[in-house]
């Protein structure tokens, strides 16, 4: 199982592993583009991961706001 805190971005694998989803899934979700997470480097696509956990906290439903 990889450690995923000490990592600024996040590869398409790493969160689909990350969020326990399927790598098109989470493909799918990086490539949209109202999602305030997505970081693109050439013509790879990588998830900051601070910006992804605050994204689930705010659309997760716990009524938790940032």
């Amino acid at each position: 199982m990889n450690n995923f805190d000490n990592k600024a971005l996040l590869k398409v694998e790493e969160m689909a592993e990350y969020l326990n989803i399927g790598i098109t899934q989470a493909r799918s979700i990086l490539h949209k583009p109202c999602n305030p997470f997505t970081i693109r480097l050439g013509n790879r696509y990588y998830a900051n991961k601070k910006l992804l956990d605050k994204w689930l906290e705010q659309n997760s439903g716990t009524g938790v706001k940032i």
